[in-house]
């Protein structure tokens, strides 16, 4: 039986993987967008070697950050991780803080409408230029149902679904529903969603960007920056980079880029908590590791 654990960053998904992995022979499953480039070590808080050298674990730091990382390519990797694992007669446990690779993993994949570039850059401009309420109005009159379903105060969902129905002719609903089969059966599984008190998590957010700091993280983010990737790539926007690279060029004193992060991630974790909620209502909540621990196996 697979073990999925999610959380808000530093709740300590990793630690309460590694220890269930420990005790029931498990692997380490990554489930974490930053957690797979391998230039990212220090700034996303990857398993240390020690850690690797303690239990398996797969799927971390094996994509590079030149590469534009899917949850369509998560699931391919992790079919494979899955399939390596049963082989090995070892338990899975499935952590991250990505909540759309585990509901793909849990739920299956819809396929991606592909849309014109043209079309893409037109909806774009539209957004920039026209009040949200209007665009919504525009796609109640071209797809009623998908804009039934949408908040008129939500552009960037409306105008995807603009895109997709002026760029295919198809609901973005019908795509929707055209899921591929999970992966992994929820039913079957031990749901497991960390949910620390705020307070505390605020404080091991804090703690946890210094120790990155005092690890070599300005020097993990200048290696990255050095490579001269696009800006638009999901490594460059992962927490913290943007700010210590400002940091390198001059841009902002260390105190800044501290203020700065710190704030991205409490902003972050608020973030995945909501979804979590929100998507995961039938997942068990725990508020610490060890209740977890306890209570869950």
């Amino acid at each position: 039986m697979p073990i999925l654990i999610a959380g808000p960053t530093a709740s300590g998904k990793s630690a309460l993987a590694m220890a269930l992995a420990a005790r029931l022979g498990g692997v380490v499953i990554n489930a974490d967008s930053m957690q797979v480039y391998g230039d990212l070590a220090i700034l996303t808080a990857r398993p240390s070697p020690a850690d690797e050298a303690r239990v398996p674990h797969a799927l971390y730091g094996h994509v590079d950050a030149a590469t534009a990382h899917s949850v369509a390519a998560f699931l391919s990797d992790v079919a494979g991780a899955l399939a390596a694992a049963r082989e090995r007669g070892q338990r899975p446990v499935i952590v991250g803080g990505t909540g759309l690779y585990l509901a793909a993993l849990t739920e299956g994949l819809s396929p991606t409408p592909q849309v014109p570039a043209d079309v893409r850059a037109l909806w774009r401009q539209r957004q920039k230029e026209a009040p949200s309420e209007a665009l919504h109005a525009e796609l109640a009159r071209r797809d009623p149902p998908m804009a039934a379903r949408l908040n008129p105060g939500d552009p960037q969902r409306i105008v995807r679904a603009l895109e997709v129905v002026d760029g295919t002719g198809r609901s973005l609903l019908e795509f929707q529903a055209e899921k591929s089969p999970p992966l992994v059966d929820p039913a079957a599984s031990t749901r497991i969603v960390l949910a620390p008190d705020r307070t505390v998590l605020r404080a091991r957010i804090a703690a946890r960007f210094e120790a990155m700091m005092a690890s070599g993280a300005l020097a993990e983010a200048a290696t990255l920056a050095a490579r001269g990737l696009d800006p638009a790539l999901p490594s460059m926007k992962a927490i913290g980079v943007a700010p210590l690279i400002a940091h390198a060029a001059g841009a902002l004193t260390a105190e800044e880029v501290m203020a700065r992060a710190i704030t991205e991630s409490r902003q972050y974790a608020k973030r995945q908590d909501t979804w979590f909620r929100n998507r995961f209502r039938d997942w068990p909540r725990y508020e610490s590791a060890d209740a977890a621990a306890d209570q869950a196996i």
